[in-house]
């Protein structure tokens, strides 16, 4: 909304501007401002960006023709001065001032530079703008002028109706004689983030003073100092206000509302503003109202539907509470609406629905509660429509559908029930989004007419049925389909399902639905992720099924009852996911095989609780893209590969829960390695101390192995290490005191209990490990959280619990 703001204002100013610029003299200019011109155009230069065009051609200047007929150019046409002066756009670079040519142009009335290159602190060379005694009207907006801005500025023009220094370098205190400028109409200040600064005194100053001003435009000027009683003093005439990002704070004063020339009021993202909406006497002429991103209070008053030009209002991320008012039956001129993230509740008011200029309506993110309307013959340009995370019930009407200018609708996370409505005349809708609901029964035939669908989502309902290929086939369009955690859809494993294509897919999710088999008909798509997690696909998958999915990418095929794989689908799988499975035997020898190109580019590999046993074959190491590796919970036996060293790229290697035996291999020299889970296995030996060069390490977990080693104190060295696992081993001596002086600085989770230290604790470990005094990270799942902020340590025979007071 503020980009809309900044368009209507560049309109407004340019309308304003060529309406007192006379059309191009027929007399010759005068040849001094000629020259002036010339010699203005020898200082600077023309680079346009890439693609980018001059608006004005400043090289076609020229003496062969009357200045007055140059493009940019304009001259009064009774005595032929240059009176106008409109370079904006024109990808000028060099220093502004460089020269003081331009201030033999006595008469100057306007000059626009904006948009260009041009360089320079206006504070060092502003002399020669301060003979442009007519000048009536200066923008110096969209330039990289470097600078505070000169008070001598506001001095010397005090004639100027229109100043636009926007968006350009200017830092600092804007000066308190800028309210010498007491002919302004318009004034933009808007900066690019905060550089200029007004203090209280000089906004009050300017408040005061300026009563001229119908535009006042200072987007992103720092504004924390400024009290907001000044407010009360801003110009009757006042047409335009933009305070957007200004870092704003306080109670506004509703008086602001009422101002009688108001039309258009921008006040977005200030957080720290509070206030609350008048209840009676808006100005009648509001067209504009954005407020997003504040914090206003209190409710939507009734008067609110006195505004009956208004055009535009976003109210979204507010403290807005209590019911929408049902007056929207006189805003004819309303397009855009939104009252999103709000506290709003109660039911959606009828009058909303019949907004014949609307297009763009977001209600989302409130409390509002009851069904649609069951028809709706308005709406005829809705372009956007919101009502997702609310607690909508009742049928989704079949109107929603048909709507002509609807792109995209979102209804999700919501309480709507099923069956949907046949829909009569489907529309070019190419987005459903209905994801959280509790709609059940079948999916419509009338559903797959909406042939222009790009996105389906229907995940988390009640549906129930079969999806065939047949139905999708009409869905030419379609690129993402998300059914999932529909337990009773099922997909349909027809022979025939083969024959039918889908050229535009590229993602579809079936978990958590009622799916038996291996699919079919996506093998002829260009389908990149797929996912049939917690489904009951049972037995295995033979080559000929694996056959036929080149662009897959991702692939879920955990908690299901897969007994066999004889090949992975596709040639470029990047993510494998087949946890919970009922695999067994070797460890998809296979598959594995280096001869076999399927797996190059994998980079996860998920194959945990399943049944497999025997060694790990040295070709997983032939995976060299790895940067996942769960082989956990199987009953896998033998040493654990030295190749793994290989895999440069592994994050994630999860060992745990397995049969292993033999050493820990000295071989881990992975600066990527930060999550090594072995524990719960057989292994013997040392911890070894090529660890010490993992320095991304955050979880290591060796417990419950037959370990026996002293304390190794080069983990305190670690210094990304958050969870330290050496429990039931055979650690034993005593612990050395260095650790005591070590930083642990990102250790949260220590558990040494079960094994054979003796001596003394320093009470300086424990204090050392003030990592547990914050939130511990999402990825500590509950079995690594049940020990947060404990230290366990078994000494002399008993273990001995120590909290740490006032870190937990």
């Amino acid at each position: 909304m503020g980009s809309l703001c900044l368009v209507l204002v560049i309109l407004q100013l340019s309308w304003s501007l060529s309406s007192t610029v006379a059309p191009p003299s027929s007399h010759l200019c005068l040849l001094h401002q000629r020259d002036a011109l010339l010699h203005f155009k020898t200082t600077i230069s023309v680079d346009c960006f890439r693609d980018s065009y001059p608006k004005i051609d400043i090289e076609s200047w020229n003496k062969s023709i009357d200045c007055c007929s140059w493009e940019g150019v304009e001259c009064d046409n009774v005595t032929g001065h240059v009176i106008g002066v409109d370079l904006s756009h024109s990808c000028l670079v060099g220093s502004l001032f460089a020269n003081n040519s331009l201030s033999q142009l006595h008469n100057l009335q306007w000059l626009d530079l904006s948009s260009n290159n041009l360089e320079g602190s206006l504070l060092e060379n502003t002399s020669s703008l301060f003979h442009f005694h007519g000048l009536r009207r200066l923008n110096l907006a969209d330039n990289a002028f470097d600078g505070a801005i000169p008070t001598e500025l506001f001095i010397q023009l005090v004639s100027l109706t229109h100043l636009n220094l926007s968006s350009n370098g200017f830092y600092g205190l804007i000066p308190h004689n800028i309210n010498l400028l007491s002919s302004l109409v318009s004034l933009d200040l808007s900066s690019y983030g905060l550089d200029l600064r007004f203090d209280s005194q000089g906004f009050d100053m300017l408040a005061r003073n300026l009563t001229k001003l119908r535009n006042l435009v200072l987007d992103t000027v720092d504004m924390s100092d400024v009290a907001l009683t000044p407010f009360l003093n801003l110009s009757s005439s006042l047409e335009h206000l933009s305070l957007s990002g200004c870092k704003l704070h306080g109670e506004f004063p509703t008086q602001v509302f009422q101002l009688p020339n108001l039309k258009v009021l921008y006040l977005s993202e200030n957080e720290s503003l509070t206030g609350y909406l008048p209840n009676t006497s808006w100005s009648s002429g509001l067209e504009l109202l954005d407020l997003s991103n504040c914090g206003f209070r209190g409710s939507i008053p009734a008067s609110f539907g006195n505004l009956t030009q208004i055009i535009s209002v976003d109210l979204s991320g507010n403290s807005l509470e209590g019911q929408i008012p049902d007056v929207f039956g006189n805003l004819r001129k309303l397009t855009f609406l939104s009252f999103s993230s709000c506290s709003l509740s109660g039911p959606l008011p009828i009058t909303i629905f019949n907004l014949t200029k609307i297009t763009r309506l977001d209600l989302s993110s409130n409390h509002l509660e009851g069904p649609l309307p069951n028809h709706v013959s308005e709406l005829q340009l809705l372009e956007e429509l919101g009502l997702s995370n609310n607690s909508i019930s009742g049928v989704v009407p079949s109107w929603l559908f048909t709507l002509p200018s609807l792109p995209r609708l979102d209804l999700s996370y919501n309480k709507l029930v099923g069956p949907i409505d046949r829909i009569q005349k489907p529309s070019s809708i190419q987005e459903v989004h209905l994801r959280y609901n509790n709609i059940g029964g079948p999916i419509p035939d009338s559903f797959f007419d909406l042939v222009n669908l790009t996105w389906l989502d229907l995940s988390s309902n009640n549906l129930s049925g079969v999806i065939k290929s047949d139905m999708l086939s009409k869905l030419t369009s379609l690129e993402v389909l998300d059914v999932s955690n529909n337990s009773l859809l099922s997909l349909s494993t027809s022979g025939n399902d083969v024959n039918y294509s889908f050229p535009q897919l590229t993602t579809v999710n079936f978990s958590g639905c009622s799916v038996r088999q291996f699919p079919n008909f996506f093998r002829t798509s260009n389908l990149e992720s797929l996912d049939l997690s917690n489904n009951r696909i049972s037995g295995g998958i033979s080559k000929w099924e694996a056959e036929g999915w080149e662009g897959l990418q991702w692939l879920d095929l955990s908690h299901n009852f897969l007994t066999a794989l004889e090949q992975f689908p596709g040639n470029n799988l990047g993510k494998l996911n087949l946890h919970s499975n009922l695999l067994q035997g070797p460890i998809l020898s296979t598959c594995l095989n280096p001869q076999i190109p399927i797996l190059k580019e994998l980079e996860e590999f998920i194959i945990s609780e399943n049944k497999l046993a025997g060694n790990v074959p040295s070709s997983i190491c032939n995976l060299s893209s790895l940067a996942l590796l769960d082989l956990s919970e199987n009953s896998l036996s033998g040493t654990i590969p030295d190749c793994l060293e290989n895999l440069s790229y592994l994050q994630t290697l999860d060992l745990q829960l397995n049969n292993f035996i033999g050493k820990i291999p000295n071989s881990f020299v992975n600066n990527s390695l930060s999550r090594l889970l072995l524990n719960d296995n057989q292994l013997e030996g040392l911890v070894p101390s090529s660890l010490v060069y993992s320095t991304s390490l955050e979880i290591l977990n060796l417990g419950n192995n037959k370990l026996t080693d002293r304390f190794p104190r080069w983990i305190a060295s670690l210094p990304s290490l958050q969870v330290l696992i050496l429990r039931f081993n055979r650690f034993y001596g005593s612990l050395p005191h260095s650790i005591a002086s070590s930083n642990f600085s990102a250790l949260r989770i220590i558990d040494l209990s079960a094994n054979e230290f003796t001596g003394t604790l320093s009470t300086k470990l424990l204090r050392n490990l003030k990592a547990m005094k914050d939130k511990p990270r999402e990825w500590l799942n509950s079995s690594y959280t049940d020990f947060f902020g404990i230290v366990d340590i078994e000494l002399d025979g008993k273990i001995q619990h120590f909290s740490s007071l006032g870190m937990i």
